[in-house]
């Protein structure tokens, strides 16, 4: 399925002293007081359980509108101790700045793609945070620029592009914007011709902005109150938003909608699901408006996506196989489905992209990415692409064009660069368009890489891909950095990150796990770490580091840690549990107030995310579960590693009042005297700030953090 572009006056609230705001010369950094919240009573009965809740105040009851002096008071004492405090690193973080700025390309610009009559590309000017979007005529001519980020975010805290998609005549430009991260973006259409913007404005899409075939119109959604887009809708180019009509809507509240055409571009997508089921109609791309084919009626547990080849379907799905299935279907009877590709125990089949004289495959055989072409007259024809490391990252990249004999590939591993291939399908040979450039040096030659395999507490073998520098030692004496996420069924690939040579060059051999909640080894590895088997992915996170420790790449207590959202409930889970493995730890926007989210499904996520978690309203035994991990539910007096947490107040997927729950009762509980910081962008979401140099100097503060507390700051 072809998608565009998408870029998710009380008593006093705290203890403050002169000393929290600023550092004072004549002051230690340990002498500057932290923020301490008050304690209010609240608590909640669920299924016979009290739950006691003091800082359930932090919630502004106004939200997503936060307004209360209180909370807003602690969230800036909060940032102002995170500045005092780390006011010693500032000549750090900007020694790492620079080094991690320097190894961009400032003037950096990608690959042109054509799509129908032009050439697509995007540009940044040396110095600019944000992009610029190019094209010039296939058939020759100045290049044009259509649209410039950089203007579009002038003088905002906070802008992030979401759609972007040309209309098929090439003459109209519709995209959408977000300026304060709350990821409610606002639509706007441009005439490429005159370069006038028109007056045609759809505030609040959440979604692909999708053309009709006659360029006259768009299909897209609008996220509701609740921040779900339940609906499909359909805006005539010229006429009032008011005037829209609504293609769809969707009943249950867990599930979400979503828009996109099939690779021919004669059907608009029409897709509702939750993180475990999923219904697909299709509609005529000329008649946006007109009758939608329902593919298959929704059943609990099946996932299916629809693409479709001169009159056949094609459908890639789960139904018959965990690994998933490729089937086909007639037009007439969509619902009734044969297998082409049948699912196998070896080969997890991740997508299926169509075009006009063959289709492509994606999935993973032991963990690594594979790309099969195939052809639809043969079944039996398969051609593999094959890559020149024994460890990567491969997938398709941008390819707009159905008509095509070349594919645009990207390709990475963790110690080479982000590689753009196209790939000659008559030809099957790898043709090198770009590698990323590092204008400061890199020689790949001096770093290693390694895919260790772990065994966990239940028996399951867990890999671990790793990079270090060839001089690193690997005697237990190396400090280690380990990152995962773990939910989803989202991989982690080892990938290539130019901001992480300024650990690897220090001496950290880095890290990532590939635990159980991701699918890296296939659909049942992300299974066994969602619903009851939650804990799984907890613990093989600490039976990974502790098994590293083991094979000597590093030794207990000199493991640092980092992840975010989902990602960060896992933080919080293994702070609570292994406290004396970590020598510090990161945890971004974490989802660590997971009980309480839970049991609110007036959270904009909280109905869909039940697949996920469990729902602990109506199912008790549920709620016992997630009370036993919930990171903040699971706070307790003992002692606690170095902490640095962050938090966005905009933030509509992980809200600001989880990090800032979980900070205050650290603080109120723990036993030690390690550093906890608490950071809280006050205008941006999700993601952190959006440009990027700005969201490069919070890498670089995190970084320093790292390393302040495993103290390798270089200070005597």
């Amino acid at each position: 399925m072809k998608i565009s572009l998408i870029a998710l006056g009380a008593v006093a609230a705290i203890s403050l002293t002169p000393q929290t705001i600023s550092a004072e010369e004549n002051m230690t950094e340990k002498q500057i007081t932290p923020p301490v919240a008050e304690q209010r009573p609240y608590s909640y009965e669920r299924h016979g359980i009290t739950v006691e809740d003091p800082y359930f105040w932090l919630k502004d009851q106004s939200y997503p509108k936060v307004d209360d002096e209180d909370v807003l008071d602690y969230l800036k004492a909060e940032n102002a101790y995170f500045e005092a405090r780390m006011k010693g690193q500032e000549a750090l973080v900007e020694t790492l700045f620079e080094e991690m700025k320097g190894r961009i390309k400032e003037d950096d610009s990608s690959v042109p793609q054509k799509d129908g009559d032009w050439l697509y590309w995007v540009e940044y000017d040396k110095g600019a945070q944000y992009k610029k979007w190019y094209r010039k005529p296939v058939a020759g001519g100045d290049k044009v620029l259509i649209l410039d980020e950089t203007e579009l975010a002038k003088d905002k805290e906070y802008f992030r592009l979401g759609a972007f998609s040309v209309s098929p005549d090439g003459k109209l430009l519709a995209y959408s914007l977000d300026d304060n991260g709350s990821e409610r973006f606002d639509a706007r259409i441009k005439n490429l011709e005159t370069g006038e913007l028109l007056e045609d404005t759809i505030p609040g899409t959440l979604s692909s902005l999708v053309w009709s075939s006659d360029s006259k119109s768009l299909v897209y959604g609008l996220a509701n109150e609740n921040w779900r887009t339940d609906n499909a809708r359909l805006h005539v180019v010229g006429t009032p938003f008011e005037n829209d009509v609504e293609l769809y809507k969707e009943d249950d509240e867990g599930y979400r909608v979503g828009v996109g055409l099939t690779s021919s571009e004669k059907y608009l997508v029409i897709a509702t699901g939750d993180n475990e089921t999923s219904e697909v109609r299709l509609v005529d791309a000329a008649n946006p408006a007109g009758e939608q084919i329902l593919i298959k009626p929704r059943k609990k547990g099946v996932e299916y996506s629809v693409e479709e080849h001169d009159g056949t379907l094609y459908i890639h799905s789960n139904d018959d196989h965990i690994n998933f299935r490729l089937a086909t279907a007639d037009m007439d009877a969509p619902g009734e489905w044969t297998t082409l590709i049948a699912g196998s125990d070896e080969f997890y089949m991740t997508d299926m992209e169509a075009y006009k004289d063959f289709y492509v495959i994606e999935g993973r055989e032991n963990g690594l990415d594979q790309i099969q072409v195939r052809y639809y007259d043969d079944p039996l024809r398969v051609e593999n692409i094959a890559f020149p490391e024994a460890s990567y990252n491969a997938g398709l990249s941008n390819n707009p064009e159905y008509d095509t004999q070349k594919l645009r590939i990207s390709y990475e591993s963790m110690v080479t660069p982000d590689t753009v291939y196209d790939y000659d399908v008559a030809a099957k040979s790898l043709e090198t368009l770009k590698v990323q450039e590092i204008p400061s040096g890199y020689d790949a030659s001096q770093y290693r890489t390694e895919r260790v395999t772990i065994k966990a507490r239940d028996g399951a073998m867990v890999p671990a891909s790793l990079v270090y520098h060839k001089d690193t030692p690997r005697d237990g004496s190396a400090p280690l950095h380990l990152y995962a996420y773990g939910a989803y069924g989202y991989a982690i690939p080892p990938n290539f990150s130019a901001t992480r040579l300024s650990l690897v060059d220090r001496g950290f051999i880095y890290a990532i796990a590939h635990i159980r909640g991701g699918d890296d080894l296939g659909r049942q590895w992300y299974l066994d770490g969602k619903l009851k088997k939650r804990t799984n992915t907890f613990n093989d996170f600490v039976d990974v580091a502790r098994g590293l420790a083991a094979k000597n790449y590093a030794s207990l207590g000199r493991i640092t840690a980092s992840g975010g959202s989902a990602g960060g409930e896992l933080m919080g889970a293994i702070v609570n549990s292994d406290p004396e493995i970590w020598g510090a730890i990161a945890a971004h926007v974490p989802f660590v107030d997971v009980l309480n989210t839970m049991l609110d499904e007036s959270l904009p996520l909280t109905p869909g995310e039940w697949p996920e978690w469990g729902n602990p309203i109506t199912d008790k035994e549920a709620f016992l579960l997630i009370q036993s991990y919930s990171p903040y539910d699971n706070v307790s007096a003992q002692d606690y590693p170095p902490l640095l947490i962050t938090g966005g107040l905009n933030d509509p997927r992980v809200t600001y009042w989880e990090p800032a729950k979980w900070a205050a009762r650290l603080r109120a509980t723990k036993t030690d005297d390690n550093v906890l910081l608490l950071k809280t962008n006050m205008g941006a979401g999700h993601g952190g700030k959006s440009g990027r140099f700005d969201s490069l100097r919070e890498t670089a503060e995190e970084f320093a953090f790292l390393l302040w507390q495993m103290d390798m700051t270089g200070e005597e």
